[in-house]
């Protein structure tokens, strides 16, 4: 039997055990996040239960990363457009509560406003960037700190694959030795970064290629990447027209896909070498859908919204898929929680760290019931007077409610070049700006634009560029590429006007200035005033700018 005396003493030396356990260490971590790069990766295969393009792209170290981690089906940005979706992603706010972060041509940070790289770096974290972390905007990369962080020295190849590879061989390079030439520039760039930190300090190391956003080389999917367009015949999304082009399109943008897995698999070598693999979180995404294709990039429809997020937490049980519906600013609040940063109050976005250590697959937390969406202005001269085109979304489990506020104007930009007798389609495949500026130049869309008169392709064309009513709704179980519009069908009345009400609570809630009486706030100085000058014009000097 104890005795009085023996059992202070077993309890004393508990909780003095107890109380010098120390937390966890902080890890490291590394994000890769491409430009325009949505939701394709052969991990994402038959997830949907349907053919799809993922059928067609092979992401082997990306797919490593779903394996030895957790895949998320659901995951959304807050706003499709590269700025305002990077400014909510730092912040951890919704995009319309970041200032004149919140458009794209003419944003300005507000340095006030918290952000995870800034607080992780007051926090003892090494912080460093590779390319594209916030822009355009001024001061570029303002929430990463702007380029003081930056570690590019090795080489910016990897911004445009396709291009650099493409000049490497004409110079007389083969295919593997112009591509090892880049993956070695990525590679170089880390290895910078890892050598300037301190002795055991953790790290966050951004890695933010472009070369997901257009322009590639045309043909390039086939040549570099062995990607079959004809393979995409049957799977390409209903609104886009199942002709050569189109495909020609899509595979070349899968090519630069695969060149964003060529650098995680870089990436993740480089891990691995300096013993660095199980002490780092890696998550892996993009900031909005496939750009110069309906529906896609600007769209608030899935294929411009949904988005890769895989992330390989070390302690996590891997191999999992997660169906909860997530957003990209969750990100904000998981890297503060990893490294010990309480986060600021009133945010938008949740941490993701008790999905990933729940151990479960599957719908985890059944309060993610739903995602927030929204734009205003991208391309400053796509209208007359630089108006913006304001638009918010909920979209739950099954289905997509769209309120667009000024359905008067053209959801994509004006038609310039396209309302011409005869459309110069020379200057617009070139230049974003001749025709509907919040479409990227492309193939698809030039294509789309010289067969808009073709009874078989006229609603294509429609879908991609027409006026939209005040509300769209979408049932995702019957209608998956959210194509037709329930918004008038009475069986749907109900449903339309509960998402609408809820849409616009949260809206007013947050202090959205579309709903909170402040309606054209984004229509007014700062947030209109003038960007581009003039009518666009042929030539070099007006091609397509990286947006």
């Amino acid at each position: 039997m104890k005795t009085p005396f023996m059992l202070f003493v077993f309890v004393w030396m508990a909780l003095g055990i107890r109380g010098a356990e120390t937390p966890s260490p902080r890890l490291n971590i590394l994000f890769i996040f491409a430009d325009d790069w949505g939701r394709y990766a052969s991990a994402y295969r038959g997830i949907d239960g349907r053919p799809t393009i993922n059928d067609v792209i092979q992401t082997p170290y990306v797919d490593r990363v779903a394996r030895e981690g957790v895949l998320f089906k659901n995951a959304f940005v807050n706003a499709p457009s590269c700025t305002p979706c990077r400014s909510s992603l730092l912040s951890g706010r919704h995009f319309f509560q970041t200032g004149r972060g919140a458009i794209l041509q003419g944003a300005v940070w507000d340095g006030t406003i918290p952000t995870f790289p800034l607080l992780l770096r007051d926090h003892g974290y090494h912080i460093g960037k590779s390319h594209k972390v916030w822009s355009p905007g001024t001061p570029a990369d303002a929430g990463f700190g702007g380029q003081a962080y930056a570690y590019q020295r090795a080489g910016v190849g990897s911004n445009n694959f396709s291009e650099n590879v493409t000049a490497d061989m004409a110079r007389g390079a083969s295919f593997a030795e112009a591509r090892d030439r880049i993956l070695a520039e990525v590679r170089g760039n880390f290895g910078d970064f890892l050598a300037a930190r301190k002795s055991g300090q953790p790290w966050l190391y951004w890695m933010g290629t472009t070369t997901t956003h257009r322009t590639w080389i045309k043909g390039s999917g086939k040549k570099l990447w062995g990607i079959e367009p004809d393979q995409l015949k049957g799977k390409l999304p209903s609104f886009l027209p199942d002709v050569p082009e189109v495909r020609e399109d899509v595979a070349d943008y899968l090519g630069e896909c695969q060149a964003v897995d060529a650098y995680v698999g870089a990436l993740l070598q480089s891990l691995e070498e300096a013993g660095e693999l199980e002490r780092t979180v890696i998550i892996l995404s993009g900031d909005h859908g496939m750009p110069g294709v309906p529906l896609g990039k600007c769209n608030l429809n899935d294929f411009g919204t949904a988005v890769p997020l895989i992330v390989r937490y070390p302690g996590a049980k891997p191999g999992r898929v997660i169906d909860d519906l997530v957003r990209l600013p969750d990100l904000m609040p998981t890297f503060l929680e990893i490294g010990h940063v309480t986060a600021p109050k009133d945010l938008y976005g949740v941490s993701l760290l008790p999905l990933l250590n729940s151990g479960q697959q599957g719908c985890v937390d059944l309060s993610r019931d739903a995602i927030i969406a929204g734009r205003e202005r991208h391309v400053g001269a796509a209208r007359e007077g630089n108006l913006p085109y304001p638009m918010r979304s909920i979209r739950t489990r099954d289905f997509l409610y769209i309120r667009n506020f000024a359905p008067e104007r053209w959801p994509m930009g004006a038609p310039f070049q396209a309302a011409a007798n005869k459309p110069d389609l020379t200057l617009i495949g070139e230049n974003t700006r001749a025709a509907f500026p919040d479409m990227d130049a492309s193939p698809t869309k030039t294509w789309l634009i010289a067969h808009s008169a073709a009874p078989q392709w006229k609603n294509y064309y429609e879908l991609a560029f027409a006026k939209r009513p005040a509300e769209e709704l979408y049932e995702l179980k019957t209608d998956p590429d959210q194509v037709r519009n329930l918004a008038n069908d009475p069986s749907f009345a109900a449903k339309r006007r509960e998402l609408s009400e809820r849409l616009m609570a949260t809206l007013r809630t947050a202090g959205d200035p579309r709903v909170t009486g402040e309606g054209n706030t984004f229509d007014l100085s700062p947030f209109n005033d003038p960007e581009d000058h003039g009518a666009p014009k042929a030539g070099k000097a007006a091609r397509n700018k990286k947006l």
